[in-house]
């Protein structure tokens, strides 16, 4: 991306254009004037307010999950095109409903990008992210002072009120420009695994001046429509040292969420695993069903390969999505290409019956470029999938405030169950916790409300357990 940028920029000079483009670009260049951008090679700010997790709420059609902002620092590099991102948060919401961490207490994350890599710092480990790419380029270009360099790199001119182009990563953005020349807001599309495309926007307020160099004193940005952003700005540091530099653990990284690793837990049963996200595959006398299709077309694409692999000529004809949160149904649109028939719970079906029906116009995915048409089923209490031999009932979580339409799958023959984020278990010889979550309680409760007997838990983020670990974790023997 930076060099696609520097290259934009050198060759901006010697690029012909009529008297109306070079008004055009006036008006761009007169928004960076007042802003003070052209002695801008970086910036530094925090900021604290509340943010709200995106793809994380109870139910389709609601609010994102609501989170103070304790603080929030954000350094941007536009000369080597990095930014890094500090966040504090707690939960705003008791009790907590919906996805998203932290369930208790503070989190602390940090979120990098350079160029075109995106990782995560977690005790001093860095873990590449990629799917946060296109998201963390946008918050790095979509800042006022990024915003206006990304448009004069680009060529771009301003019409009335309004200043478009595409960024080298291929995301659109349209920058509104105020009465005094300042960035307003900035309009984008990002691809995304789950909806096609989703819709940003990000307001600029109260701007002040830093030394001839202006910022605003408030942001509030909304995705799909819905809140996920508003902080007040309480320190700006125009061309602070901001040097980041990608690790090589990073940057020789490849395909990370193609990575798949097996484990057979019983007679045509297997647990894909190999990253922060499993699924898990069961074969059936003609067909394969499949319990979640998580993140993004990479992952799906390598889990169902490695799916018709485990069980030659037989299709998956079923993927069930245990909830909508969009890191657990981001495969969904690719197993859909598939032709395979997606399952989940009756308050999602018209949902994703949109999801899998809306275009993907920033990237075409997987489903987009198939012509396959999304088929969606909805389960409310139970549903039970047999072909005589084998039998999977998948079952309701009633009343789990993590998700109100959460899905676990049971197969009574081998005594398994399939759950995610309700029961995450700690690592081998960790202390349980001293209080245990209200998801997890809640699950105990539905097990024993179903009269449900599993010996082995698989869930979808961890390690398989005993049974007794849950128990344990609720504080109680079974």
């Amino acid at each position: 991306m930076r060099i696609a940028l520097a290259l934009l920029a050198t060759l901006l000079p010697f690029v012909p254009v009529v008297a109306q483009a070079q008004d055009g670009r006036a008006g761009v260049e007169a928004v960076a004037t007042a802003l003070g951008a052209p002695g801008v090679k970086s910036l530094e700010y925090t900021a604290s307010g509340v943010n709200f997790a995106v793809g994380q709420s109870a139910a389709p059609g609601q609010p994102w999950p609501r989170f103070t902002v304790k603080s929030l620092t954000r350094r941007v590099n536009y000369e080597t095109a990095s930014a890094r991102e500090d966040w504090l948060r707690v939960r705003a919401e008791e009790p907590p409903r919906g996805g998203g961490l932290p369930v208790v207490g503070e989190l602390k994350q940090v979120f990098m990008v350079s160029g075109d890599h995106a990782w995560n710092v977690a005790e001093n480990a860095a873990i590449p992210a990629p799917i946060a790419l296109a998201e963390r380029q946008l918050q790095l270009w979509a800042t006022p002072h990024g915003v206006v360099k990304a448009a004069l790199a680009s060529n771009a001119t301003r019409q009335g009120r309004v200043i478009a182009f595409t960024l080298p990563n291929r995301i659109p953005v349209k920058a509104i420009i105020d009465g005094q020349n300042l960035v307003e807001r900035v309009e984008a599309t990002l691809p995304s695994p789950v909806l096609g495309d989703l819709p940003i926007e990000i307001s600029y307020a109260d701007y002040k001046d830093y030394g001839g160099v202006k910022f605003p004193a408030r942001i509030r940005q909304t995705a799909g429509g819905f809140p996920a952003l508003d902080v007040s700005v309480t320190d700006v540091r125009p061309n602070a040292a901001v040097d980041i530099a990608v690790p090589d653990d990073v940057r020789q990284a490849t395909a990370p969420y193609a990575r798949v690793a097996t484990q057979m837990v019983a007679d045509g049963v297997w647990y894909v695993s190999g990253g922060t996200h499993h699924s898990v595959a069961i074969e059936m006398k003609d067909h394969v069903i499949l319990i979640e299709s998580p993140l993004n077309d990479e992952r799906a694409l390598a889990v169902l390969a490695e799916t018709r692999s485990l069980a030659p000529n037989k299709p998956v004809r079923y993927v069930v999505n245990t909830h909508h949160h969009f890191d657990h149904s981001g495969g969904l649109r690719a197993a859909a290409g598939e032709g395979a028939t997606i399952i989940t719970h009756e308050i999602n079906r018209v949902y994703f019956e949109r999801a899998l029906a809306a275009p993907a116009t920033v990237r075409p995915d997987h489903l987009a470029k198939s012509g396959q048409k999304g088929v969606v089923e909805g389960v409310r209490d139970k549903r039970v999938l047999s072909d005589g031999a084998r039998t999977v009932e998948i079952h309701h979580i009633a009343g789990n405030a993590h998700d109100d339409g959460l899905l676990m799958a049971y197969l009574p023959k081998e005594k398994l169950l399939v759950e995610v984020d309700v029961f995450t278990p700690p690592p081998a010889n960790a202390p349980p916790p001293a209080r245990p979550l209200n998801f997890t309680v809640n699950l105990a409760e539905n097990l024993k409300r179903l009269g449900l007997t599993p010996d082995l838990l698989l869930p979808l983020h961890g390690r398989i357990v005993p049974v007794a670990d849950l128990h344990k974790a609720v504080g109680h023997e079974h």
